[in-house]
């Protein structure tokens, strides 16, 4: 394939606009020569315009054929080979082997989003039908289902050029649930997102699904993504990235006249606490497991554990042994973009040279002109921690914290003073984790998904997984951003009072065996398929 570096405005691919940037090799240093080029005021509009019709035509179609579609998508990807891997590995410098993996993921949550619509029971149908002479006043016929809400905004992320970007975990379900979606993609690997672009493209053409359902803008900016949160149109935006950016899109979002969602997920420390039974027991491995974990990815994904609670106990110095041993054996890896890494030297540094905070271990043999970042670990005293309130902030990058408390108060006071986490996780065996009942409540209570004796990176991807959280992990901890319940944040409940049978949804009619929840006359019954 060749890449355009042009913006695909429905099925067309436009470049209108005299502004240009070019794509970046970390691991090398030097730009490629393709041009990609920025979207103009027009394509904005342009693509607005074509997604608005194209909803009106998209949220009509038959579940069946939006599965079709989806599944035409893994079909075009794969089609396209070791190309897309090859190119990805260029733009990130990600290693191939974390690439391929990545891509089946991405295949497989489109796959489980086909099987979703295909199964029905997802609208979360009820039905309460009509009870004419009730005393003193009728009941009328009420049916409620879940339906779209119309073109949602997606934001490709920096750190997973497939499962976050633009065939990603906020694209899918968009798509499944009847929406148009408009792509910005992420200017750290455009030929990538042209390539997988092609793929939707060809996917939507070959399932007969209408002009305008995809498009995707590029530019190097913020004006173009500013534009598409703030165009009428637009009903949700999904968007991974930094705390800055997320909410700079919650505001312009709120802003709005008809103020929208804007589902962010902007970073997390994601902190492990060890008790100190476990810790005895299981000095050697938890060294080597959390390093492994710390550096994994190079620090890039958004559950490496920046933060490790202990208290001071017999086995801590054979543990921070092991822990130095594992993070000093890291080879560096070369980080997504040159400001990426600048960013992490910069915070580590910044981390490293507070008041009391000692470094541990910086791993060594760095390559230069490659924008490798070296693992790196410290320790600080709980007192220390507490007081310092810019210590318990993420360090996007492979750093962490050993934070060592005096006692099992300190400990739950200095966990009290996290924000809102993706994750946490608890190391200990089942009787020691019961006599520390106030750590375990202040954990869940921070953490959209809680961990015991394993660690935070590895998101598996099935209904039961729910990768979000409290603030200000993500924008709205009620919704996931992985797994089926993701589709939830691109839907809206509509009730449906006294229609004819033959004017509903087919899903409300009558004639529909599959029903999640029906509310037959005064009875009410909550079962659910997907329980």
């Amino acid at each position: 394939m060749v890449i355009q570096g042009k913006n695909y405005i429905g099925y067309a691919l436009s470049a209108e606009s005299d502004r240009t940037f070019q794509s970046y090799v970390p691991e090398k240093d030097v730009f490629l020569p393709e041009k990609f080029y920025t979207a103009t005021e027009e394509e904005v509009a342009q693509t607005m315009r074509l997604a608005e019709n194209a909803f009106e035509k998209y949220a009509r179609i038959p579940a069946s054929r939006r599965a079709d579609f989806l599944i035409a998508i893994t079909e075009e990807m794969l089609a396209i080979g070791d190309e897309l891997l090859e190119r990805a590995n260029r733009e990130t410098g990600l290693p191939a082997a974390r690439l391929q993996g990545e891509r089946a993921r991405t295949i497989n949550q489109l796959t489980q989003f086909a099987e979703l619509l295909r199964e029905g029971s997802w609208v979360e149908a009820s039905i309460d039908t009509a009870l004419p002479f009730r005393e003193p006043v009728p009941k009328p016929d009420i049916r409620k289902m879940l339906v779209p809400i119309g073109p949602v905004v997606v934001f490709g992320s920096s750190n997973f050029p497939f499962a976050y970007s633009v065939a990603g975990v906020d694209v899918a379900p968009a798509l499944a649930a009847g929406n148009p979606v408009i792509v910005k993609a992420h200017p750290a690997h455009p030929g990538v997102s042209d390539l997988t672009a092609q793929a939707i493209v060809a996917a939507a053409k070959r399932t007969g699904m209408p002009d305008g359902v995809f498009s995707m803008l590029y530019d190097e900016g913020f004006e173009v993504g500013t534009a598409l949160v703030k165009h009428p149109v637009t009903a949700a935006v999904g968007f991974t990235g930094s705390f800055k950016g997320g909410m700079a899109l919650h505001k312009l979002a709120q802003e709005r006249e008809n103020p929208i969602p804007v589902f962010a997920e902007m970073g997390s420390v994601n902190p492990i606490v060890i008790l100190p039974k476990y810790l005895k027991d299981h000095t050697e491995d938890l060294g080597k497991t959390i390093a492994g974990s710390v550096s994994l990815g190079a620090g890039q994904f958004c559950t490496n554990p920046g933060l490790v609670f202990i208290t001071r106990s017999e086995g801590i110095d054979d543990f921070k042994e092991s822990y130095k041993k594992g993070i000093a054996g890291t080879a560096s890896a070369t980080m997504l973009t040159a400001g990426i890494c600048k960013n992490f030297y910069r915070l580590r540094d910044e981390a490293l040279g507070q008041p009391n905070v000692v470094k541990l271990v910086v791993s060594e043999n760095k390559n230069e002109g490659r924008n490798e970042a070296q693992a790196s670990i410290a320790e600080v005293s709980g007192a220390d921690f507490i007081a310092n309130p810019k210590l318990h902030e993420e360090v996007f990058g492979p750093f962490s914290l050993l934070v060592i408390c005096e006692n099992a108060d300190e400990l739950l006071n200095a966990v009290s003073h996290l924000k809102g986490q993706l994750t946490a996780t608890l190391m200990a065996d089942e009787a020691e984790a019961a006599s520390y009942p106030a750590v375990l409540r202040q954990l869940a209570k921070i953490s959209g998904r809680f961990i015991m004796n394993g660690v935070p990176t590895g998101v598996e991807v099935c209904p039961s997984m729910h990768h979000g959280g409290p603030f200000p992990a993500t924008v709205d901890s009620k919704f996931t951003s992985v797994g089926r319940h993701s589709i939830l944040r691109f839907v809206r409940p509509q009730s449906f009072q006294n229609w004819p049978d033959s004017l509903l949804p087919e899903e409300l009619k009558n004639s529909n065996p599959l029903k999640i929840s029906r509310l037959v006359n005064n009875i009410l019954t909550n079962d659910t398929l997907d329980q």
